[in-house]
């Protein structure tokens, strides 16, 4: 056969149902496959069709199958899934099988919106990142259940640093039937500081050793684990076609509104990696409110608060970073300071 043919897969945590549909539109073979990747490359290669496309949706197991096919030398594809859920919903029965056919009906029709799959190096880099978020979170979370606990029969914590917080949870509940209760909240938190602590290490010891990485740290305000956290989020910088572009794939332009005579824009979108997110506000404050040598892009920073109001001031500063450090990593620069000196009007 010499027709193209076009492949569906929906991907479940332990089965696949795979779709294969003709040019015209017709099912001429389904199957029900373990979520196995080189049994799916395998079972697609033994087809006696011309595979022209093969979609998946985004999700747990999308990156594992997607290396496997690509590497296989199949047309693989990953499809966004807010865009094929929209797809998807005219159907009126959902089912795994009818969402291959749908899937397969997509990749021959040309209606999808591909997702770009991360590379091993990033996925990684994104793995070490994800875990110290997670333990800074718990860490979080057990010092505010013990400040909570405490609070209950009277003793106030204070404000205390990270090294003086035992310490001093000890010395209020020495006397007291509560250190039994601390005690064990105060073992759990070392063991978290301490496994935090090894990540923090790791992660400063990756940005010394690359190059890239130190480059985007002279941007003020762009520390580690900013720099770390935008290389591996970005993973491929040629895939935007603009710089300008990486704010908007991070949900940091405002959300559009727009129809006949109604033309609003709202807040940010929030779309995107909400970490990536995070830490580009995070060191957008950072280079506004503790940062003192001046540059132009504080400057700049200073001009729209002074119009705008600080926080809009901090989002545009966050915008403006990313597009920096993806303006750096295309054409190899560093960053320029550009005038250094305070302006007498601000």
């Amino acid at each position: 056969m010499t027709e193209n043919h076009y492949i569906g897969l929906d991907v479940s945590a332990r089965t696949v149902n795979l779709c294969v549909v003709d040019h015209s539109g017709q099912v001429v073979h389904e199957a029900k496959l373990t979520s196995e990747p080189e049994e799916i490359a395998q079972h697609i290669l033994a087809l006696p069709f011309i595979v022209y496309r093969v979609g998946l949706e985004a999700g747990m197991l999308s990156q594992h199958i997607f290396g496997t096919l690509a590497e296989a030398g199949l047309p693989v594809i990953c499809v966004e899934t807010r865009h094929m859920k929209a797809a998807l919903a005219a159907q009126m029965n959902k089912t795994d099988r009818h969402d291959a056919r749908g899937i397969a009906q997509m990749m021959r029709v040309g209606l999808f919106k591909e997702v770009h799959v991360k590379t091993p190096t990033s996925r990684r880099l994104r793995a070490i990142l994800t875990a110290r978020q997670l333990l800074r979170n718990k860490l979080q979370d057990v010092e505010n259940e013990i400040r909570g606990l405490i609070r209950d029969f009277g003793y106030h914590l204070g404000k205390v640093t990270a090294r003086d917080f035992e310490p001093r949870v000890r010395e209020l509940t020495a006397d007291t039937d509560l250190h039994v209760v601390t005690d064990t909240l105060l073992a759990a938190r070392r063991g978290l500081r301490e496994q935090f602590g090894r990540l923090d290490d790791l992660l400063v010891k990756l940005a010394r050793q690359d190059e890239l990485t130190r480059r985007f740290m002279t941007v003020p305000g762009v520390g580690p684990l900013v720099a770390l956290t935008f290389r591996a989020t970005v993973d491929v910088p040629t895939r935007f076609m603009r710089s300008r572009t990486v704010g908007a794939h991070f949900g940091l332009t405002p959300r559009k509104q727009q129809s006949g005579e109604v033309d609003r824009s709202g807040r940010i979108s929030r779309w995107g990696d909400a970490m990536m997110r995070s830490l580009l506000y995070e060191g957008a404050q950072v280079l506004l409110t503790r940062v003192k040598r001046w540059s132009a892009l504080k400057a700049w920073a200073m001009q729209v608060a002074r119009r705008r109001g600080h926080k809009k001031a901090i989002i545009a500063l966050a915008r403006k970073i990313a597009v920096i450090l993806h303006r750096m990593w295309i054409d190899g620069t560093e960053f320029e300071w550009g005038e250094r000196r305070q302006p007498a009007s601000l």
